[in-house]
This record gives structure tokens, sequence and C-alpha cells, in this order.
């Protein structure tokens, strides 16, 4: 079968992976569409540091195609969205409604695939960019067929990640203000959650001046440039800013930009070892820094609640997608993602 594979130098399409049959607790999905987020090109660029060789994709969507003993939430058939937190849902945190911080959902990868004999890890315990894939099945959450397979993929990643650090980590309420810097996949979701939740006030910024439109779309009452302009509309700061780019620099500026009581959350993947740099003086006044992995989600509950809200015509999916690429277009997808010119680039098996 056809996945794209990582092998620490460069990213190609292969035709000859193969993939074990589920085991029990797991579910074996035809992978109809995979959104590339900027995840996958971070592994890529070694950003991301990962074990190889790895089949690349993490934000899919497909159809049930056999599941293992003990499986019963699906069934042979069901359309799926699939998220990345392999949890165990036996521990603490889990118990706690916690799946995020389970220690068992985090770097450890498994190694489902092969190719030639030889085994490959399993990129966020997902591997989206492959016709076939092997989730555990708390990963497979059952979706209306209604919903297009190329929209519901979205779900999976930009839309847990951006709409759930509004609604469940940052708790933005009614007639709050909200500044987000950084208009991409989950950016564009923050904005539309802080729709979402009814904050009055909520500021786009982007350097790239062309992203207003769509930034508005979802949901931004202002769009700026930088964030040089942000007091000039919240003279006091702001309740709550987003930093969606991964720039220890903006971190510094989005903290800068609170108010009393206000926090920062931050949602871009700076590399391992960068540091940020703020004065401790900044954050007396009640001020937070937080830290928000996955949207702080519970993707059983969330995926399904974000699907009826998009059948509602609240949460947009199908306007996050730009373009699709066959699978076979990879290196162009990556690299129109890379230059920022699309929202999400969807591929499709």
């Amino acid at each position: 079968m056809k996945g794209v594979v990582f092998d620490g130098k460069q990213a190609q399409v292969v035709d000859d992976l193969e993939i074990r049959a589920p085991g029990p607790g797991e579910v074996l999905v035809a992978v109809a569409a995979a959104g590339l987020c900027h995840s996958d090109l971070s592994v890529i660029d070694g950003t991301i540091p990962f074990p190889v060789p790895v089949v690349l994709g993490h934000e899919g969507a497909g159809v049930v195609e056999a599941v293992g003993p003990g499986v019963g939430h699906v069934v042979p058939g069901d359309h799926v969205a699939l998220s990345t937190l392999a949890n165990c849902g036996a521990c603490a945190d889990c118990d706690r409604g916690r799946p995020t911080m389970c220690r068992k959902a985090i770097g450890r990868p498994g190694r489902p695939f092969s190719r030639g004999g030889r085994p490959l890890f399993q990129f966020a315990a997902n591997s989206a960019f492959a016709e076939l894939t092997i989730v555990k099945a708390v990963q497979a959450v059952r979706i209306p067929v209604d919903i297009p397979l190329t929209s519901a993929a979205l779900i999976g990643c930009g839309v847990l990640t951006g709409v759930g650090a509004v609604l469940n980590r940052a708790r933005v309420d009614r007639g709050e203000s909200v500044v987000v810097i950084g208009t991409g996949g989950v950016g564009l979701n923050v904005l539309q959650g802080a729709r979402i939740a009814g904050a009055s006030v909520i500021v786009a910024v982007d350097a790239n001046p062309a992203k207003e439109a769509v930034a508005r779309q979802f949901g931004a009452t202002a769009f700026l440039t930088s964030t040089e302009g942000v007091r000039e509309i919240l003279p006091t700061g702001a309740d709550h800013v987003f930093e969606c780019v991964g720039n220890t620099a903006l971190v510094r500026q989005a903290i800068e930009l609170l108010d009393r009581g206000g926090q920062a959350i931050l949602l871009g993947m700076p590399a391992p070892t960068a540091e940020a740099t703020f004065l401790p003086a900044a954050l007396f006044l009640d001020k937070a820094v937080l830290g928000c992995r996955y949207g702080s989600s519970r993707p059983q509950r969330d995926i399904a609640l974000y699907a009826e809200l998009y059948r509602q015509g609240r949460l947009l999916l199908d306007e996050l997608v730009t373009e699709t690429y066959p699978i076979e277009d990879f290196a162009k997808a990556a690299d129109d993602a890379h230059h920022g010119r699309v929202a999400r680039g969807v591929l499709t098996m």
C-alpha cells in the first residue's frame, strides 16, 4: 500500500508498505483523507525529534476496515475521525478526565508498519499518511456519514487543538477579549473557538496581510500584521492571548499584551531547546502563562461535539480545506504548507 515515509533525510511516497492485522483493542482504518499539519513538517526539519523510519501523518479520517477483539463502539463500515491520543483509559489522569496527561499516551511510538521486512514507526500513534493505519480503539471516534471525510479529517488535530484550547484550557467566557498570534490551521481554529465561546473582541495577528479575509471569516473582529497595534484596540490589554506560531519572541509579546488577570496560552511548537525570556514582574496582578497539549481535549466527547456544531453551521470545517492533493503529490502539498499558501492542505488516499 501507499504511504509517506520519512527516513531521517527525506520524506517520500512509497507503494510497498505493509501493515499487520489489528490486535486486541485496536482498529484498522482505511484512511480517506489526512490534513498536512506543521507538526508533520516539524518532524522532517528536525524541530520535533522522532525515531525513523516513520510513516507520517496524524490528522485523518476514514472508514473502519476491521476491529480487533474487545472493540465494540465501532464496526466495519463506520466513518471515524482519528485522534492522536492513545491514552490508556485506566490511569489516574484518564480517570480524572485528563487523557492528554496520560503518560502512556506520550512518547511511546509503536511499529505496526513494515517495509521489506523492516518495521517502521508510527507517528503520533496515528500515521494517517497511509492507505491503511491501525489505532487504539479510543482513538477512533464515530462521526455521521454526512460529514465529508476531507473536512472531518481536520477535527483530529487542528480543531481539537485550537477550539479545545479556547473551550477547555483557557475557558474563554462571553464578553471577554482574545488575541490570536498566527492564523495558520491552529490559529484559525482558535479564532472560531473564541467566536463560539462568545468573546466580544477577537484580534487576529499575522504578518501576512493576505490572511485577513479568512481570519475574519473564522471570527476575527480585527486584523493586524503585528502586535504593535493591539493596545490601540485593547488599551488595558487582553483577557486571553494565544501564541500559535512557536516563536519565543512572540511568547514574550503575548505575555506583555495581557490585562490584569489575563492568561497567555502557548500553542506553537518551538524547538525543544528554545528558551523564551520575559520579565517576571509582567505576571503580577494575577497574570498566567499556560501550556496546552492537544487542546486539553477529551476526543471521544469533543470530536462528537465539534461534528454536531459543524452540522449546525456553527463550526467551520469545509472552509479550512484550501486544497486537496492525491497522496502522490505530497511534495507539492508540503511546499504549499511550508510557504503558508494554504490554511490546510488535505491529502486524499
